[in-house]
Protein backbone atom coordinates (compact mmCIF):
# COMPACT_ATOMS: atom_id res chain seq x y z
CA UNK A 1 0.00 0.00 0.00
CA UNK A 2 1.97 2.87 -1.39
CA UNK A 3 2.64 6.19 1.02
CA UNK A 4 0.82 4.27 3.89
CA UNK A 5 2.07 2.48 6.97
CA UNK A 6 1.33 -1.79 7.58
CA UNK A 7 -1.67 -2.24 8.50
CA UNK A 8 -2.55 -4.44 11.61
CA UNK A 9 -1.79 -7.68 11.73
CA UNK A 10 0.65 -10.03 12.67
CA UNK A 11 1.68 -12.26 9.48
CA UNK A 12 3.26 -11.42 5.62
CA UNK A 13 3.06 -13.14 2.80
CA UNK A 14 6.95 -14.43 3.55
CA UNK A 15 4.55 -17.53 5.50
CA UNK A 16 3.68 -18.80 1.90
CA UNK A 17 6.53 -20.72 0.70
CA UNK A 18 6.60 -22.14 -3.69
CA UNK A 19 5.79 -25.69 -1.34
CA UNK A 20 2.34 -24.49 -0.99
CA UNK A 21 1.75 -24.02 -4.73
CA UNK A 22 4.35 -26.87 -6.68
CA UNK A 23 4.87 -26.06 -10.42
CA UNK A 24 2.75 -28.87 -11.10
CA UNK A 25 -0.10 -27.56 -9.48
CA UNK A 26 -3.13 -26.56 -12.08
CA UNK A 27 -4.17 -23.98 -9.37
CA UNK A 28 -0.90 -22.64 -9.08
CA UNK A 29 -1.44 -19.10 -10.19
CA UNK A 30 -4.82 -18.72 -8.47
CA UNK A 31 -2.90 -20.05 -5.37
CA UNK A 32 -0.36 -17.64 -5.39
CA UNK A 33 -3.23 -14.76 -6.64
CA UNK A 34 -5.10 -15.48 -3.63
CA UNK A 35 -2.27 -15.63 -1.34
CA UNK A 36 -0.86 -12.24 -2.58
CA UNK A 37 -4.39 -11.12 -1.08
CA UNK A 38 -3.41 -11.82 2.45
CA UNK A 39 -2.52 -7.95 3.49
CA UNK A 40 -5.52 -6.46 1.89
CA UNK A 41 -7.95 -8.99 3.35
CA UNK A 42 -5.98 -8.69 6.98
CA UNK A 43 -6.93 -4.95 6.83
CA UNK A 44 -10.73 -4.88 5.38
CA UNK A 45 -11.49 -7.60 8.22
CA UNK A 46 -9.67 -4.88 10.75
CA UNK A 47 -11.68 -2.20 8.75
CA UNK A 48 -15.18 -4.29 9.44
CA UNK A 49 -13.95 -5.07 13.17
CA UNK A 50 -13.36 -1.38 13.92
CA UNK A 51 -16.71 -0.30 12.23
CA UNK A 52 -19.03 -2.63 14.29
CA UNK A 53 -16.30 -1.03 17.82
CA UNK A 54 -17.61 2.17 16.29
CA UNK A 55 -21.02 2.30 16.58
CA UNK A 56 -21.55 -0.55 19.40
CA UNK A 57 -19.83 2.33 20.90
CA UNK A 58 -22.54 4.93 20.25
CA UNK A 59 -24.92 2.60 21.02
CA UNK A 60 -25.69 1.21 17.60
CA UNK A 61 -27.96 -2.00 17.39
CA UNK A 62 -25.95 -4.51 15.28
CA UNK A 63 -29.42 -6.33 13.53
CA UNK A 64 -29.26 -9.20 10.88
CA UNK A 65 -32.56 -8.49 8.10
CA UNK A 66 -33.68 -11.04 5.38
CA UNK A 67 -31.52 -11.01 1.89
CA UNK A 68 -34.37 -12.49 0.43
CA UNK A 69 -37.08 -10.52 0.46
CA UNK A 70 -40.94 -10.05 -1.63
CA UNK A 71 -40.58 -6.88 -2.62
CA UNK A 72 -37.63 -4.35 -2.94
CA UNK A 73 -37.92 -0.44 -3.04
CA UNK A 74 -39.29 0.40 -6.65
CA UNK A 75 -36.38 2.70 -7.26
CA UNK A 76 -36.08 3.70 -11.22
CA UNK A 77 -31.82 3.57 -11.48
CA UNK A 78 -31.94 0.62 -9.37
CA UNK A 79 -32.62 -2.74 -11.08
CA UNK A 80 -32.90 -5.92 -8.10
CA UNK A 81 -31.87 -9.94 -9.41
CA UNK A 82 -34.79 -11.87 -9.05
CA UNK A 83 -34.44 -15.00 -7.42
CA UNK A 84 -37.56 -17.21 -8.11
CA UNK A 85 -40.71 -15.03 -6.99
CA UNK A 86 -38.27 -13.18 -4.55
CA UNK A 87 -35.72 -10.80 -4.93
CA UNK A 88 -32.44 -10.69 -3.61
CA UNK A 89 -31.86 -7.35 -1.50
CA UNK A 90 -30.54 -4.07 -2.97
CA UNK A 91 -29.95 -2.85 -0.03
CA UNK A 92 -31.69 -3.37 3.84
CA UNK A 93 -33.34 -0.28 3.85
CA UNK A 94 -37.05 -1.53 3.81
CA UNK A 95 -36.59 -4.25 6.84
CA UNK A 96 -34.57 -1.66 9.08
CA UNK A 97 -36.59 1.21 8.72
CA UNK A 98 -39.67 -1.55 9.49
CA UNK A 99 -37.46 -2.19 13.10
CA UNK A 100 -37.29 1.61 13.06
CA UNK A 101 -40.89 2.03 13.15
CA UNK A 102 -41.24 -0.71 16.14
CA UNK A 103 -39.45 1.57 18.22
CA UNK A 104 -35.40 0.66 18.22
CA UNK A 105 -33.88 4.23 18.11
CA UNK A 106 -30.06 3.40 16.24
CA UNK A 107 -29.55 -0.09 14.34
CA UNK A 108 -26.43 -0.14 11.73
CA UNK A 109 -26.19 -3.23 9.89
CA UNK A 110 -23.08 -4.79 7.19
CA UNK A 111 -24.23 -6.97 4.69
CA UNK A 112 -24.57 -8.53 1.19
CA UNK A 113 -26.07 -6.70 -1.34
CA UNK A 114 -27.14 -7.39 -5.40
CA UNK A 115 -28.12 -5.61 -8.07
CA UNK A 116 -28.27 -6.17 -11.59
CA UNK A 117 -25.80 -4.83 -15.09
CA UNK A 118 -23.35 -3.33 -12.01
CA UNK A 119 -19.76 -3.90 -13.11
CA UNK A 120 -16.72 -1.88 -13.09
CA UNK A 121 -13.53 -0.82 -11.64
CA UNK A 122 -15.77 0.58 -8.86
CA UNK A 123 -18.99 -1.51 -8.97
CA UNK A 124 -19.44 -5.09 -7.93
CA UNK A 125 -22.98 -7.41 -8.91
CA UNK A 126 -22.75 -8.58 -4.94
CA UNK A 127 -21.06 -6.33 -2.64
CA UNK A 128 -20.70 -5.62 1.10
CA UNK A 129 -22.79 -2.41 2.35
CA UNK A 130 -23.17 -0.65 5.72
CA UNK A 131 -25.92 0.86 6.20
CA UNK A 132 -26.83 2.87 9.97
CA UNK A 133 -30.23 4.41 11.05
CA UNK A 134 -30.77 7.17 13.80
CA UNK A 135 -34.34 7.99 15.09
CA UNK A 136 -34.68 11.62 15.89
CA UNK A 137 -31.80 12.93 13.40
CA UNK A 138 -31.55 14.56 9.87
CA UNK A 139 -28.95 14.31 7.22
CA UNK A 140 -26.76 16.84 9.16
CA UNK A 141 -26.26 14.67 11.99
CA UNK A 142 -24.95 12.05 9.70
CA UNK A 143 -22.62 14.36 8.07
CA UNK A 144 -20.93 14.50 11.65
CA UNK A 145 -20.64 10.72 12.23
CA UNK A 146 -19.39 10.07 8.88
CA UNK A 147 -16.47 12.95 9.98
CA UNK A 148 -16.44 10.72 13.06
CA UNK A 149 -16.56 7.43 11.25
CA UNK A 150 -13.44 8.07 8.87
CA UNK A 151 -11.45 9.77 11.58
CA UNK A 152 -12.11 6.76 14.04
CA UNK A 153 -11.26 3.75 11.24
CA UNK A 154 -7.66 6.39 10.38
CA UNK A 155 -6.77 6.46 13.79
CA UNK A 156 -7.33 2.64 14.57
CA UNK A 157 -5.71 1.79 11.38
CA UNK A 158 -2.41 4.34 10.72
CA UNK A 159 -2.52 6.30 13.87
CA UNK A 160 -3.61 9.53 11.30
CA UNK A 161 -6.06 11.37 10.58
CA UNK A 162 -5.44 10.87 6.81
CA UNK A 163 -4.91 8.50 3.94
CA UNK A 164 -3.09 8.28 0.70
CA UNK A 165 -4.51 7.34 -2.39
CA UNK A 166 -2.83 7.07 -5.33
CA UNK A 167 -0.18 10.20 -5.06
CA UNK A 168 -3.45 12.06 -3.47
CA UNK A 169 -3.32 13.24 0.41
CA UNK A 170 -6.53 13.18 1.59
CA UNK A 171 -6.83 15.01 4.86
CA UNK A 172 -9.88 13.41 7.30
CA UNK A 173 -10.07 15.96 10.02
CA UNK A 174 -13.27 17.83 10.25
CA UNK A 175 -15.36 19.87 8.99
CA UNK A 176 -15.35 18.05 5.19
CA UNK A 177 -16.15 20.20 2.80
CA UNK A 178 -20.51 20.60 2.20
CA UNK A 179 -21.55 21.62 -1.45
CA UNK A 180 -25.02 22.00 -2.31
CA UNK A 181 -25.83 20.20 -5.20
CA UNK A 182 -26.96 23.53 -7.48
CA UNK A 183 -23.26 25.26 -6.51
CA UNK A 184 -21.09 21.57 -7.58
CA UNK A 185 -23.11 22.16 -11.10
CA UNK A 186 -22.50 25.86 -11.34
CA UNK A 187 -19.30 25.90 -10.31
CA UNK A 188 -17.96 22.39 -12.18
CA UNK A 189 -20.59 21.60 -14.47
CA UNK A 190 -20.97 24.78 -16.24
CA UNK A 191 -25.02 24.58 -15.99
CA UNK A 192 -27.68 24.66 -13.45
CA UNK A 193 -29.19 21.22 -12.03
CA UNK A 194 -32.49 22.31 -13.36
CA UNK A 195 -31.12 22.92 -16.86
CA UNK A 196 -29.18 19.32 -16.67
CA UNK A 197 -32.60 17.48 -15.72
CA UNK A 198 -34.34 19.27 -18.80
CA UNK A 199 -31.83 18.06 -20.86
CA UNK A 200 -32.22 15.02 -19.35
CA UNK A 201 -27.93 15.19 -18.65
CA UNK A 202 -27.46 15.21 -14.76
CA UNK A 203 -25.96 11.90 -14.83
CA UNK A 204 -23.52 12.39 -17.28
CA UNK A 205 -23.21 15.91 -16.33
CA UNK A 206 -22.21 14.39 -12.67
CA UNK A 207 -20.23 11.82 -13.55
CA UNK A 208 -18.12 13.29 -16.33
CA UNK A 209 -17.56 16.79 -15.25
CA UNK A 210 -18.09 17.24 -11.16
CA UNK A 211 -17.32 13.84 -9.67
CA UNK A 212 -13.53 13.65 -10.16
CA UNK A 213 -13.39 17.62 -8.81
CA UNK A 214 -14.95 15.99 -5.47
CA UNK A 215 -13.07 14.82 -2.60
CA UNK A 216 -9.69 16.06 -3.83
CA UNK A 217 -7.79 16.37 -0.44
CA UNK A 218 -10.47 16.15 2.05
CA UNK A 219 -13.75 14.74 1.57
CA UNK A 220 -16.66 16.22 0.46
CA UNK A 221 -20.34 15.96 0.99
CA UNK A 222 -22.98 17.26 -1.98
CA UNK A 223 -26.59 17.68 -0.59
CA UNK A 224 -29.84 18.78 -1.40
CA UNK A 225 -30.94 16.88 -4.00
CA UNK A 226 -33.39 17.72 -6.43
CA UNK A 227 -36.57 16.17 -5.13
CA UNK A 228 -37.62 13.71 -8.19
CA UNK A 229 -33.89 12.46 -7.25
CA UNK A 230 -34.60 11.07 -4.20
CA UNK A 231 -37.72 8.97 -4.16
CA UNK A 232 -37.43 7.97 0.05
CA UNK A 233 -35.82 11.31 1.70
CA UNK A 234 -37.88 13.93 3.31
CA UNK A 235 -38.40 17.62 0.98
CA UNK A 236 -36.16 20.56 2.48
CA UNK A 237 -38.12 22.56 4.89
CA UNK A 238 -38.78 25.80 2.95
CA UNK A 239 -37.98 24.20 -0.56
CA UNK A 240 -40.40 21.49 -1.22
CA UNK A 241 -38.07 21.22 -4.84
CA UNK A 242 -35.15 20.12 -2.99
CA UNK A 243 -34.76 16.82 -1.06
CA UNK A 244 -32.03 16.37 2.00
CA UNK A 245 -30.03 14.07 0.32
CA UNK A 246 -26.17 14.19 0.51
CA UNK A 247 -23.60 11.39 -1.12
CA UNK A 248 -20.43 11.64 0.21
CA UNK A 249 -16.75 11.73 -2.35
CA UNK A 250 -13.25 10.78 -1.39
CA UNK A 251 -10.77 11.43 -3.91
CA UNK A 252 -13.60 11.62 -6.78
CA UNK A 253 -15.14 8.45 -5.29
CA UNK A 254 -19.00 8.38 -4.19
CA UNK A 255 -18.86 6.36 -0.89
CA UNK A 256 -22.28 6.64 0.45
CA UNK A 257 -25.71 8.31 -0.03
CA UNK A 258 -27.71 9.61 3.29
CA UNK A 259 -30.99 10.92 3.18
CA UNK A 260 -33.68 12.64 5.83
CA UNK A 261 -35.97 9.99 5.47
CA UNK A 262 -39.50 10.44 4.28
CA UNK A 263 -41.84 8.67 6.72
CA UNK A 264 -45.31 10.22 5.07
CA UNK A 265 -46.51 6.58 3.96
CA UNK A 266 -49.16 8.59 0.83
CA UNK A 267 -46.14 10.75 0.09
CA UNK A 268 -44.09 7.44 -0.09
CA UNK A 269 -46.65 5.69 -1.94
CA UNK A 270 -47.41 8.49 -4.55
CA UNK A 271 -43.48 8.80 -5.25
CA UNK A 272 -43.03 4.77 -5.27
CA UNK A 273 -45.70 4.52 -8.35
CA UNK A 274 -44.28 7.49 -9.87
CA UNK A 275 -41.10 5.54 -9.88
CA UNK A 276 -42.96 1.98 -10.70
CA UNK A 277 -44.30 4.18 -14.27
CA UNK A 278 -40.79 5.55 -15.06
CA UNK A 279 -39.62 2.09 -14.62
CA UNK A 280 -42.26 0.67 -17.08
CA UNK A 281 -41.98 3.44 -19.50
CA UNK A 282 -38.23 2.18 -19.98
CA UNK A 283 -39.58 -1.54 -20.58
CA UNK A 284 -38.27 -2.60 -16.93
CA UNK A 285 -40.20 -5.34 -14.90
CA UNK A 286 -42.33 -3.82 -12.18
CA UNK A 287 -41.59 -4.73 -8.82
CA UNK A 288 -44.72 -6.20 -6.16
CA UNK A 289 -45.87 -3.61 -3.82
CA UNK A 290 -44.08 -3.08 -0.33
CA UNK A 291 -47.51 -3.01 1.31
CA UNK A 292 -46.17 -4.07 4.83
CA UNK A 293 -43.24 -1.35 4.64
CA UNK A 294 -45.94 1.58 3.75
CA UNK A 295 -48.36 0.08 6.48
CA UNK A 296 -45.39 0.49 9.04
CA UNK A 297 -44.15 3.64 7.79
CA UNK A 298 -46.99 5.26 9.77
CA UNK A 299 -45.71 4.52 12.85
CA UNK A 300 -42.05 5.70 12.14
CA UNK A 301 -40.09 8.47 13.79
CA UNK A 302 -38.54 11.34 11.98
CA UNK A 303 -35.09 9.60 11.24
CA UNK A 304 -31.88 9.55 9.15
CA UNK A 305 -30.48 6.58 7.63
CA UNK A 306 -27.71 6.22 5.25
CA UNK A 307 -26.08 3.32 3.23
CA UNK A 308 -21.67 3.33 2.44
CA UNK A 309 -19.80 1.09 0.21
CA UNK A 310 -17.56 -1.09 2.03
CA UNK A 311 -15.94 -2.44 -0.74
CA UNK A 312 -15.36 1.29 -2.49
CA UNK A 313 -13.79 2.16 1.24
CA UNK A 314 -11.81 -0.47 1.88
CA UNK A 315 -10.25 0.12 -1.75
CA UNK A 316 -9.90 3.56 -0.48
CA UNK A 317 -7.87 2.76 2.64
CA UNK A 318 -5.90 -0.11 1.21
CA UNK A 319 -4.51 2.62 -1.57
CA UNK A 320 -6.22 0.21 -4.41
CA UNK A 321 -6.95 0.96 -8.03
CA UNK A 322 -10.36 -1.48 -8.12
CA UNK A 323 -12.52 -3.00 -5.89
CA UNK A 324 -11.70 -6.77 -7.40
CA UNK A 325 -8.35 -6.07 -5.49
CA UNK A 326 -10.38 -5.66 -1.87
CA UNK A 327 -12.46 -8.99 -2.17
CA UNK A 328 -11.45 -12.52 -2.50
CA UNK A 329 -13.19 -13.61 -5.27
CA UNK A 330 -14.96 -10.87 -8.04
CA UNK A 331 -17.49 -12.68 -9.91
CA UNK A 332 -14.95 -13.57 -12.83
CA UNK A 333 -12.93 -15.85 -10.76
CA UNK A 334 -15.80 -17.87 -8.98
Amino acid sequence: MSGLDDPPGNGNLTDFSKNAFPEDNPFNSEGWKLAGKREVLRLRAEILHSIRRFFRERDYLEVETPILIPAPAPELHIDAVACGAHYLQTSPELCMKRLLSAGYPRLFQICHCFREAERGSRHLPEFTMLEWYAAGKDYSFLMEECEDLFRFLADALYGKEEILFGSRRVDLSAPWERLSVEEAFRRYGGMSVRRSLAEDRFDEVLVTRIEPKLGVGRPTFIYDYPVELAALARTKEGDPSLAERFELYLAGIELANAFSELVDPQEQTLRFHEEQQQRSALGKRPYPWPDRFLQALSAMPPSAGIALGIDRLVMLFADRASVDDVVAFPPEEL
